[in-house]
């Protein structure tokens, strides 16, 4: 319990490393490097995609062969120069290079953290443990993004704003390095007690798969693998859209940096803090029916915010793409977790998290390329479509894989 509720607080700082960025990056592309195009102002979150889907997936494969821990520690040891980078920036270059950084940091830190606290508890548990994980992380990224949005108000947006960076690394490598324990052969032993399911579903994935057998079916093969991978790409791609497009959105009505800073931080606030209901919620009545409904309720949310024109209106928009996303979050890791065999499952979250945010990739490219062409809300009323469409394809394509709740089916 005490290596857990630790990791919890890992993860926290892992999501505050990022939660440094969503307000004050978007500002600082116009206001400072007078980027006009909406393409070249998002091409940091492109960078920053790009880096963390690849590292994600080798994430996974190097906590299987060398271990947790040493993925994680090497984690922090990328995260640390981001914040600097980001307060020197002569040029945009230097914060496109920030954000690969940051793309390979949060790529083996919070993929381990997701991994390690699997491997801690059980499959009865596992919707309730990843809800704490994307709760802490994704908490510690609304209350960064509120806090960098009050001291830029204050004292402007650079350097100020990243000391919470430079504080978020240095703990976040001390407690890796000095308190935090392996938890790989808590996997191996799983391993060696894992049963199947009742109803033979996942017989021909019993025992270690090589590299391209988990690849292929997590992506593509596998029903419920390829459902839930789809889902979390097109999740993070709203998010992409979100983190680069809202504030340029909400800047252009006039409203203060601190009210940006509040419509940026209710998003993940109500995405972090709901998880610690929906993770546990999942566990009780299954994982299909959340992940659905929560795309239907983020691409509501989306087409709010499309429509809105108001402090209020977009404060109702953000409580509900928040919602929706606190809905599949935590909900999709477990569903991974319940079909992946221990023996392959770090690699299947690594597969997962490669498409998962690859999502913000495809998200800056395209909302930024909509948004110049047609502009910011036409971006964001295409991608709510999107969302919708995703939710359908999990409607129809995944079952439920809730190792209770699927023999109650039986």
């Amino acid at each position: 319990m005490a290596q857990f509720c630790l990791l919890v607080v890992v993860n926290a700082l892992v999501g505050g490393m990022l939660g440094q960025e969503r307000t004050v990056l978007p500002l600082l592309a116009v206001r400072e490097f007078h980027l006009t195009a909406y393409t070249a102002a998002l091409t940091y979150i492109l960078a920053f995609g790009v880096a963390k889907a690849a590292t994600n997936y080798f994430g996974g494969t190097w906590s299987d062969r060398y271990g947790r821990k040493p993925v994680l520690v090497a984690g922090w040891l990328v995260a640390v120069p981001v914040p600097l980078l980001l307060i020197w920036a002569p040029s945009w270059g230097w914060v496109i290079v920030a954000n690969v950084f940051l793309g390979v940091s949060q790529g083996l830190t919070w993929s381990t953290t997701v991994i390690m606290k699997i491997d801690l508890v059980g499959a009865s548990r596992r919707g309730l443990a990843m809800g704490l994980n994307e709760a802490a992380g994704y908490s510690a990224v609304a209350a960064t993004a509120l806090a960098t949005g009050y001291i830029a108000a204050t004292h402007g947006l650079r350097p100020q704003p990243f000391y919470l960076g430079i504080a978020f690394a240095a703990l976040g490598l001390g407690l890796s390095t000095l308190t935090v324990r392996e938890t790989r052969g808590h996997a191996q032993r799983e391993a060696g007690l894992h049963t199947a399911r009742a109803d033979g579903r996942h017989d021909h994935l019993h025992g270690d798969l090589d590299n391209r057998a988990v690849f292929t079916q997590t992506s593509f093969r596998e029903p419920a693998l390829s459902a839930v991978t789809q889902a979390g790409m097109v999740n993070n791609l709203n998010d992409g859209l979100a983190w680069g497009l809202f504030p340029v959105l909400f800047a252009a009505t006039g409203l203060s940096v601190a009210r940006i800073g509040v419509l940026v931080a209710i998003y993940p606030a109500v995405w972090g803090v709901g998880q610690l209901l929906t993770g546990a919620l999942s566990d009780r009545i299954g994982r299909k029916g959340l992940i659905v409904a929560g795309m239907l309720v983020q691409s509501l949310g989306l087409a709010l915010v499309a429509v809105g024109d108001s402090f209020a209106g977009w404060v109702v928009a953000s409580a509900l793409l928040g919602a929706g996303t606190a809905m599949v979050y935590p909900t999709l890791l477990a569903a991974i977790g319940d079909v992946a065999h221990p023996a392959w499952r770090a690699r299947a979250v690594g597969v997962y998290r490669l498409w998962r945010d690859g999502g913000f990739a495809i998200g800056a490219v395209l909302g930024g390329a909509l948004a110049d062409v047609w502009g910011i809300r036409a971006a964001i009323w295409v991608v709510a479509a999107i969302t919708a469409a995703s939710g359908l394809v999990v409607a129809f394509r995944m079952y439920e894989t809730h190792p209770t709740r699927a023999a109650a089916h039986v």
